[in-house]
């Protein structure tokens, strides 16, 4: 059945609903915020990872494996938390798991051994999965139309700046404590989002838009979405292009700390410009796909990350200097920065029914790709870029293939 009571066996395609509360400002503060779980929970600590990967007796590919653990719980958490929401609403889910996220930052400040860290990161991901989704979800719940697509660019924009707080904060913790330190920071963060939520978060799917049905209702409609041509294209081109993203937050911090020589707080600063450009990218894409065109935007963005992404590999290849892999990277990310609200919108504006199963397929892919790429970057070892850059440019290669799924020609989602 769906929120209406209609059969969920041939669903018909969706109407553009109108919002269904006016937004505030401090609600769409909120939702901006919970876009932050990803990328501090991944960037923070980044600058004191080698110190934890010595720390702890570790290898690079087994440390490596604490990020990848954290973007599994990041996916798998999305695809449970996101069909809960459509039936039992945002708000609850929500506070649930920024609770668990807070809690589970200090089980890891705690780990004594890299494999208990791993399993801590794992379960922090699955928490903050929670908070991801459901910005997503609520935004499609209270936006639609022009404003649901400046609404993903503000959330790509707000993503990119964690990503420049991040490391610069961890950069800066570094210097009066250690990797354990970072984690109880972002157990503090996860307190203030959750103060942030209880005052201001309130519902935003009302009962009698909420999904009913159990287990058997949320299996069709993933087939009914898996069914449609243009949102699969858009789900596996976020997939690819963050495969990119987090191979270069997985691998960076090596290749410019070990083979470059940067201290932590020169890494912070390289990771903050190339973030830069993440942020500024992500603001004109909002606006450039909502005034030309999101396929347009989707193309002009995968150009982008697919050039920076031969550079990198060109860079490793040929042993170029600080200078070539700082702006290949610029390149990359921005470009993964434009693709993002164009695929985003393509893949969630026909589905405001089941818009939080919709974002929970998207963040599947984007943090199982990632995932899954990550520990690839160390097969070479800290000191060889080359896996590096043969995953930035398969995945970038991979995202732009699937172009032609998103084309004009409407499918059935039925």
């Amino acid at each position: 059945m769906t929120a209406t009571g209609a059969p969920s066996h041939a669903p018909a395609p969706a109407a553009e609903p109108a919002p269904r509360q006016a937004v505030g400002r401090p609600l769409a503060i909120v939702l901006g915020l919970l876009t932050i779980f990803g990328p501090i929970s991944m960037d923070l600590y980044l600058p004191v990872l080698p110190a934890l990967t010595a720390e702890l007796q570790s290898t690079t590919s087994v440390a490596q494996l604490t990020i990848t653990a954290c973007l599994l719980g990041l996916a798998i958490g999305q695809v449970v938390a996101g069909p809960l929401s459509d039936r039992f609403g945002r708000r609850t889910p929500l506070l649930i798991g920024v609770i668990a996220y807070t809690v589970t930052s200090v089980l890891c400040a705690l780990s004594p051994t890299v494999e208990t860290l791993i399993l801590a990161r794992f379960v922090q991901g699955l928490a903050g999965a929670v908070g991801i989704v459901i910005a997503q979800a609520a935004g499609r719940d209270v936006y639609s139309g022009g404003k649901l697509i400046r609404y993903y660019g503000r959330l790509t924009v707000l993503g990119g700046l964690a990503a420049i707080i991040g490391p610069v904060i961890g950069g800066q913790l570094a210097t009066f404590t250690d990797w354990r330190g970072v984690f109880l920071f972002l157990a503090a963060v996860g307190v203030a989002i959750l103060v942030a939520s209880l005052l201001v978060f309130g519902e935003t799917l009302p009962k009698d838009h909420r999904i009913t049905g159990g287990l058997s209702h949320t299996l069709n409609d993933f087939r009914r979405l898996l069914a449609n041509r243009k949102f699969v294209g858009a789900v596996l081109i976020t997939g690819f292009t963050y495969s990119a993203i987090f191979a270069y937050l997985s691998g960076a911090t090596y290749i410019l700390q070990g083979m470059y020589g940067l201290s932590p707080q020169e890494y912070s600063l390289a990771f903050g410009l190339n973030s830069l450009g993440f942020v500024i990218f992500g603001f004109i894409s909002g606006r450039l796909a909502e005034h030309w065109s999101e396929r347009g935007t989707l193309a002009a963005g995968l150009a982008m990350a697919l050039t920076g992404a031969l550079g990198l590999l060109a860079t490793a290849l040929l042993h170029l200097p600080l200078i070539a892999i700082v702006l290949s990277l610029f390149t990359m990310v921005s470009g993964v920065a434009v693709t993002s609200p164009p695929a985003t919108s393509l893949a969630l504006k026909d589905y405001p029914d089941i818009a939080g199963t919709a974002s929970s397929l998207l963040g599947l892919a984007r943090f199982a790709f990632g995932g899954l790429a990550a520990p690839l970057v160390g097969i070479g070892g800290a000191t060889d870029p080359v896996p590096f850059g043969i995953v930035a440019a398969a995945a970038a290669a991979a995202a732009a293939l699937c172009l032609g799924l998103v084309g004009r020609r409407r499918t059935p989602v039925a």
